[in-house]
């Protein structure tokens, strides 16, 4: 085989492999805060309520700023799964049932990954944060969420 032949074959799979969605989805940002035992923590997130958005997801974001995410919303309590395929950064994932309690906490999701994250209680949404975040705020299970789009505006 040429060389040619070889570097135009590895730039088509690294396209391939890197491949991005020919129109990216928008997302309505809103607060979103948490009691912890270290006190009020006060986000910005963007919200995923769409299959179109909930799909896209954080997908192909080299970064996020310590203080955002993505809020995913359910219309019904169910067992809730994520997989990290083309998300870039480790993530941190809230599982959040009615009345906003976490139930469930995945941290350090491994980028690029294609296995299964799977709630091990009924949620009705999930909060990806950066990776660490649960860890450098002391968020547990059992801690509260506050965000309009889980029906509580009381940010």
């Amino acid at each position: 085989m040429s060389r040619a032949f070889l570097v135009v074959f590895a730039q088509l799979l690294a396209t391939t492999a890197f491949a991005q969605p020919a129109t990216f989805q928008t997302f309505t940002a809103a607060p979103l805060s948490i009691d912890t035992a270290k006190g009020r923590q006060h986000f910005t997130v963007e919200l995923a309520l769409t299959p179109e958005q909930q799909e896209q997801g954080l997908m192909f974001r080299s970064s996020l700023a310590p203080d955002a995410g993505m809020l995913f919303v359910a219309a019904q309590p169910q067992i809730m799964t994520f997989w990290m395929h083309d998300t870039l950064i480790p993530l941190d994932m809230l599982f959040i049932a009615a009345g906003g309690k976490i139930v469930d906490l995945h941290e350090r999701a491994v980028p690029m990954s294609d296995a299964t994250i799977v709630s091990r209680a009924p949620a009705i949404a999930v909060l990806e944060l950066n990776g660490g975040t649960v860890d450098r705020l002391g968020i547990k299970v059992g801690d509260v969420v506050y965000a309009a789009a889980l029906g509580d505006a009381a940010n």
